[in-house]
């Protein structure tokens, strides 16, 4: 009896693991993103309801038009109340675009500099944190710093976030990702440090110095520092799947109402939040659109420029393993196609 030939057994191979690694596709993402595409936003929100979010808001702003807004799903999912478009949301590190700002503002009105290291204002944690004296404010700015992200520390979890105990000693028990400048990683880390890199230069808070340069400058009056400022019914309930908890009463840092983050990132994108120069310094540190991920929370705003649009997308179911978060961003790109299409 002949022998298979070597290149029939590789064909055999693939084709088994074609079919085994089929058992593994999140097929409701293939589904999300081979649907045919509805004709109107509302319609797209509505099929992003059926792939299982419990309620999800939607911000338009196009050119000089008037904005339009779009629910669906709950805002609470036990009383069944439904999806309101002005409810507050918690933003989560969408904020981290008004610290950029902040920290652009200091730098033009040459009260900060982007090259001045952690040491310069943290002399105390020479010999405690790594490169302390390499880190630069604009190396923080661009997540190049190598600093880990305490929110990947366990601990951090375990102890329901912190529960008071300062967020960069659970980063310092972790190990430095790489060397200054060397490579870029996502860490919250960083924005920690840059929040009160402000608060030293300012001597006063960073988000009363984000109210007075940003926010009454825009007349955003439906944007705030923590739940400690909002009554709780005017936010929308948060939920992790699996988890029948609601995360609405857990302190997750800046809310804000899609419209607030629609004008916001409109004035950041066409230059009217800045004063003169201070978008060039902008453009060369940071980005023009950001998400943002809490258990309960995950939000998207983004511009596009061949529109001219603005969307922002508040929705109110997560997971932590990327499924959530990918269906989100497929919404999305599916959002703006229909907008395109109009």
């Amino acid at each position: 009896m002949k022998k298979p030939s070597a290149i029939f057994i590789i064909r055999v191979l693939l084709f088994s693991a074609t079919v085994v690694s089929l058992f593994f596709v999140p097929w409701i993402l293939v589904k999300a993103w081979i649907l045919p595409l509805p004709n109107t936003v509302q319609d797209q929100v509505d099929e992003a309801i059926s792939h299982g979010f419990d309620g999800m808001i939607v911000y338009v702003q196009k050119a000089d038009q008037t904005p339009r807004f779009y629910a669906g799903g709950f805002k609470d999912r036990k009383t069944e109340t439904p999806a309101d478009p002005h409810s507050l949301f918690k933003i989560a590190s969408i904020s981290k675009l008004f610290v950029a700002v902040s920290i652009t503002k200091l730098v033009a009105k040459e009260r900060l500099s982007l090259d001045a290291s952690i040491a310069d204002f943290y002399p105390d944690l020479v010999g405690k944190l790594p490169y302390a004296e390499q880190i630069t404010v604009r190396q923080m700015v661009q997540h190049r710093s190598g600093m880990p992200d305490f929110t990947y520390s366990g601990a951090y979890w375990q102890d329901n976030q912190g529960q008071g105990k300062d967020p960069l000693d659970y980063a310092l028990d972790m190990p430095t990702s790489f060397a200054p400048g060397e490579d870029y990683e996502y860490s919250n880390t960083n924005y920690l440090f840059l929040r009160r890199i402000i608060e030293q230069t300012v001597g006063y808070s960073h988000q009363q110095f984000i109210k007075e340069e940003i926010l009454d400058r825009l007349k955003l009056q439906n944007t705030y520092s923590s739940l400690a400022q909002v009554n709780l019914d005017d936010v929308m309930s948060g939920y992790y799947v699996g988890d029948d908890t609601d995360y609405k009463s857990v302190e997750n840092g800046m809310l804000a109402t899609a419209q607030d983050i629609g004008i916001f990132l409109r004035a950041l994108n066409d230059g009217s939040v800045f004063d003169e120069g201070e978008q060039a310094i902008y453009s060369s540190i940071y980005v023009y659109e950001h998400g943002g991920l809490v258990p309960g929370y995950q939000s998207l705003a983004e511009y596009n420029a061949e529109i001219d649009t603005v969307v922002v997308q508040f929705i109110n179911t997560t997971d932590f393993n990327g499924y959530e978060w990918n269906l989100s961003q497929i919404i999305l790109g599916r959002i703006f196609d229909i907008l395109e299409n109009e």
